[in-house]
């Protein structure tokens, strides 16, 4: 990796409100007619995750500062392909941000609140279309705020998926960044009996800020350990210029290994 001087105290500042840093086989006609028929999908469907991962990162730059973050999904979904749902965890970036820009913040938690509908476009192809608001309590200090608003539309189709994101507000309080995109391509195979294999490439566009612009890759696996349980790790990098996303000695966008364990309810 190049070697690069850190950022002046003004971008500095810019970071503290700134960035986020947040298939199935065929079966013969008698095993078809022997096997029972599939249960019908529920009306109401409610399904809660508590996870704990080495550290939170999100779009391939740490939220946590590399340190541990105990996370909760909730997501309801109705049958028609309506769906709700949070996601809540802790986060580091914002007081981190804060101490670099020379003032405090109490900001240590994230609240992601988002909706949405998903439905069959052809065969075996499923679009998603949907809202996302990231709100971070407590971040009254920062201006622009870090609270964020986006809409996305996905594509899924056997083990590959695609998504497109854009922000209708400022992107993580980086100053002008309305309009932002996040745009990913998405990799999932089971590989043997409970083991997944993922990967994502994807590509962060700051609007009228290109030097925080960069790419994200990510590669790991999942594992289920029954019960509702499981646990998994993968590698992350960015080719983010690591200057641009240094704060207080720490490269938010290095290179890492991250190892979760969840329990589903």
């Amino acid at each position: 990796m190049e070697v690069r001087t850190k950022p002046r105290y003004s971008v500095l500042k810019t970071l503290a409100a700134a960035i986020a840093a947040s298939g199935t086989l065929g079966v013969t006609n008698a095993a078809a007619q022997a096997a029972p028929a599939a249960a019908p999908t529920p009306e109401h469907s409610l399904a809660t995750k508590l996870s704990v991962f080495s550290e939170y990162e999100y779009r391939g730059i740490t939220q946590t500062s590399e340190k541990p973050a105990l996370q909760l999904n909730l997501d309801y979904a109705h049958s028609s392909g309506l769906y709700l749902g949070a996601f809540l965890t802790n986060i580091k970036w914002l007081k981190d941000g804060a101490k670099a820009g020379g003032f405090n913040t109490n900001a240590n938690l994230e609240v992601d609140l988002f909706g949405g509908y998903k439905f069959e476009v052809v065969k075996d192809i499923t679009m998603d279309i949907g809202y996302l608001r990231y709100e971070y309590p407590s971040s009254k200090a920062f201006k622009p705020s870090p609270n964020t608003d986006e809409i996305y539309v996905g594509l899924a189709g056997g083990p590959f998926s695609a998504k497109y994101s854009y922000s209708t507000s400022t992107l993580f309080g980086v100053p002008n960044s309305k309009g932002s995109t996040f745009i990913e391509l998405n990799w999932a195979q089971e590989v043997m009996p409970k083991l997944t294999l993922n990967a994502q490439v994807a590509r962060q566009t700051v609007k009228k800020n290109s030097g925080l612009t960069y790419t994200v890759y990510k590669a790991g696996g999942t594992y289920d350990l029954g019960d509702g349980w499981a646990t998994g790790a993968y590698f992350k990098t960015t080719n983010a210029v690591e200057a641009n996303y240094t704060v207080l000695g720490k490269d938010w966008s290095k290179a890492r290994l991250v190892a979760f364990v969840s329990k589903s309810f």
